[in-house]
């Protein structure tokens, strides 16, 4: 199941895709919310998030309906003509995972670190498929790195690695765009600051629920710019695992549903290309990843 987030009549709407159209969830979705147990689907700060913190039942009842009533639906959006968001518009946190892949580490010269680097990316930089990146005046070496977003989808604390994939709502592609000023040449680094600056983090086209992604550890990503390969990998060349990130995170903090988690890029950014290759206004990036799909977006 492809879930989105998208514009109608400048107003959020909640969808899932069936072939090259969308259909619309607003009535199922409230009406599941209203049968929710007590405590479930009245925080979150979107919808996407509210249904998908339908944990455990809920959820899987929310599966079932929306397949049925995708079998026997013909909605009248077509795909191509709305205006998706970013599937979760606002996380509550992201937790990007630095130098995650073994020809990525080799890359920038160093060995692969004994336990994962966590970094933030800051929830307000978060923009949709089709968006332009503006580079911010003053920055010059402006990066990509294409990477799987997990998206949590039941609250996890201290979540043994066996249990991790239980805890996930579903999987996005993301671009971790990266102003590498002030994550390289400033001291001390800012490296938060460097991937947290308006439309930073581009992120769809959609929501692939977890039950379509039988194994998060055989996914290949690619990333093009202006139609040239930059970057290609697979996720089994991680060097710390979807399951074993949600476990070293959850022993710390409690990811909530909604929280993303950006699971590292493969070798190939801008950074480290001789010569280096920044982004410039104008350039068009196409991310992929099997089972998952295509993101686009500009820079400005």
């Amino acid at each position: 199941m492809k879930l989105v987030t998208f514009l109608e009549h400048g107003v959020e709407a909640l969808g899932a895709v069936v072939g090259d159209r969308v259909l619309r969830l607003d009535a199922l979705f409230s009406s599941l919310v209203a049968r929710a147990p007590a405590g479930k689907g009245s925080h979150a700060s979107c919808a996407m998030t509210r249904l998908i913190e339908l944990d455990g039942p809920e959820f899987a009842a929310v599966r079932r309906e929306v397949a049925r009533a995708a079998a026997g639906a013909q909605s009248p959006l077509l795909l191509s003509e709305i205006a998706l968001q970013a599937p979760v518009p606002r996380p509550g946190k992201i937790v990007a995972v630095g130098r995650n892949y073994a020809d990525h580490a080799a890359e920038t010269g160093v060995k692969p670190f004994e336990k994962p680097r966590i970094i933030a990316k800051l929830p307000s930089s978060v923009c949709g498929p089709g968006s332009t990146v503006r580079r911010p005046p003053g920055v010059q070496k402006l990066d990509f790195e294409v990477e799987l977003a997990v998206v949590i989808g039941r609250a996890a604390r201290q979540v043994a690695k066996a249990d991790a994939l239980a805890c996930v709502a579903g999987y996005t592609i993301l671009d971790d765009v990266s102003a590498r000023e002030f994550q390289f040449d400033v001291a001390p680094p800012q490296t938060t600051f460097a991937k947290s600056m308006d439309d930073f983090c581009p992120m769809g086209p959609w929501l692939v629920t977890a039950d379509e992604v039988s194994d998060p550890q055989d996914l290949d990503l690619r990333l093009e710019l202006n139609g040239e390969p930059m970057q290609s990998g697979n996720t089994r060349n991680m060097i710390f695992s979807v399951a074993t990130l949600i476990e070293y995170i959850t022993s710390y903090m409690t990811l909530e549903p909604g929280d993303v988690i950006a699971t590292g890029t493969p070798a190939g950014i801008g950074a480290f290309r001789k010569p280096p290759r920044w982004l410039q206004p104008g350039d068009r990036l196409a991310l992929d990843i099997t089972r998952i799909g295509r993101l686009e977006h500009a820079i400005g």
